[in-house]
């Protein structure tokens, strides 16, 4: 079989059997068109190490709008969407490379971001909650702290998916898996204000004020964009006087490291996190550390 046609076949079997995203559909369709632009429309069987070892160093040295090279990380995303592409295949029985012979390249750990909790109040002062667009703001600064959602996870929720009263809701994160989310009463009481500021009785439970696509055909006001909400935490960051750099992720890393800080086990902020593999929530190991240390101290004999 041609590698167009298997990967036509393997996209409709992500969608309709695997019932994947249309992010994460058209993710790997993304990256394996990158396949076909290096190898052509070739047979299945084509697909050897050897050709593999030359599409990795086409791909190291393929240049994007802000870098010379594409990173390793995103060069594995290349990767690993091959190994599912080849695992289909296995599994329909077409002659390919077994998928465990494709190793993805070491990568370094990124350093973890987070936030005090007294940079998180700082970043809540600069919302003024008087005002609509600034008791969304600090609604959401309060959901993303307190929840630990992403940002798409956020922008997707409408105004029946909270329960206020009870403080907790499931929502649809990554792989299409449901996790439930819980929320402190201050996050609650905000998110209620902000509600109560409201006019209308559009679905959404965040949306624009501002902008030129502010509101649809019917005069609703838009859904908030992921990017939109980027652009806010940054910004409320710098006028807090924080330095770092700050994303809605950062406010994801924070709401981890607090959990942790004040006793949390790994395996719970695993499971309220949404990853899949304990290795990921791993990364908030820098929190765990100076409790070996506390450890070692106190038990370890003295000299």
């Amino acid at each position: 079989m041609l590698l167009r046609k298997a990967k036509t076949d393997f996209l409709e079997y992500l969608e309709v059997e695997q019932n994947r995203s249309q992010k994460t559909i058209r993710n790997y369709d993304h990256y394996l068109t990158r396949l076909l632009d290096y190898a052509g429309d070739i047979q299945i069987q084509e697909i050897d190490a050897e050709l593999i070892r030359k599409w990795r160093l086409w791909l190291n040295r393929l240049g994007t709008n802000t870098s010379d090279e594409l990173q390793k990380t995103t060069q594995n995303y290349h990767l690993i969407a091959l190994r599912s592409f080849l695992k289909f295949c296995a599994k329909r029985e077409i002659p390919a490379l077994s998928a465990d012979k494709i190793e993805l390249a070491r990568t370094t750990r990124k350093q973890v971001t987070f936030l005090t909790p007294e940079e998180m109040q700082r970043m809540f002062d600069v919302c003024d909650p008087s005002t609509k667009i600034g008791a969304r703001d600090r609604a959401i600064l309060e959901l993303l702290f307190s929840s630990g959602l992403r940002v798409s996870e956020l922008v997707a929720l409408n105004t029946d998916h909270i329960n206020i009263r009870r403080r907790e809701f499931m929502v649809r994160g990554k792989g299409q898996k449901d996790r439930p989310i819980f929320i402190s009463p201050q996050a609650a009481e905000y998110i209620e204000q902000y509600l109560l500021m409201r006019s209308d009785n559009v679905k959404p439970l965040f949306v624009r004020y501002s902008g030129q696509k502010k509101v649809d055909t019917s005069g609703n006001f838009h859904r908030l964009s992921a990017r939109s909400v980027q652009r806010m935490v940054a910004r409320t960051a710098l006028l807090a006087g924080i330095t770092k750099k700050v994303s809605p992720h950062t406010l994801r890393h924070s709401f981890a490291t607090d959990l942790l800080m004040n006793g949390a086990d790994l395996r719970s902020v695993q499971a309220m996190l949404g990853h899949s593999n304990i290795a990921t929530t791993q990364i908030y190991t820098h929190v765990t550390d100076p409790h070996l240390k506390a450890i070692h101290e106190k038990y370890h004999r003295k000299t």
